[in-house]
């Protein structure tokens, strides 16, 4: 099934010469990878940023130090922050963006393991949502890559 999804959402992509661009952080690459990987995806995959800590945030995506230090990196915010700096660093129309705790540790009452933040920025508008995943890291990073590429999705329709 996510199979199929990914190749309806680069068919959709490529028959609107839209090109996207991510900006990962708890994946750590995943859903560039999985973009990617299938062929033709240069037509529509522009670039994308693993930005792990709070200094590549800053450095690569123009995420604000005040907005880090106040929210925290998972956090609708931040994420919002690097679905923008992310498309505005790129030729995208489209930057997804991904911030949370895949754990097993990390996580707090307020922010517990497996909450995931995503953005999604276009030339219009910016959405940002939360999902909290169950499982062991590799699960939900694996979860919070689906979970993007279907946010991406239902947003093209």
């Amino acid at each position: 099934m996510f199979q199929q999804q990914l190749q309806n959402l680069a068919t959709n992509l490529a028959s609107q010469n839209l090109k996207v661009t991510c900006a990962e952080s708890c994946t750590g690459g995943l859903l560039a990878a999985n973009l990617t990987r299938l062929p033709g995806s240069s037509a529509w995959f522009d670039m994308g940023f693993v930005t792990y800590s709070n200094e590549a945030k800053q450095q690569l995506l123009n995420v604000n130090p005040t907005t880090l230090a106040h929210y925290g990196a998972v956090s609708e915010e931040v994420v919002r922050e690097m679905a923008l700096g992310a498309l505005i660093s790129s030729k995208a129309d489209y930057a997804l963006s991904i911030s949370g705790i895949a754990g097993p540790s990390g996580g707090s009452e307020d922010k517990p393991v497996g909450l995931v933040w995503f953005g999604l920025a276009s030339k219009k508008r910016i959405w940002a949502e939360s999902k909290l995943f169950n499982g062991e890291r590799d699960q939900i990073r694996a979860q919070a890559v689906q979970y993007a590429i279907q946010l991406l999705a239902s947003k093209l329709d």
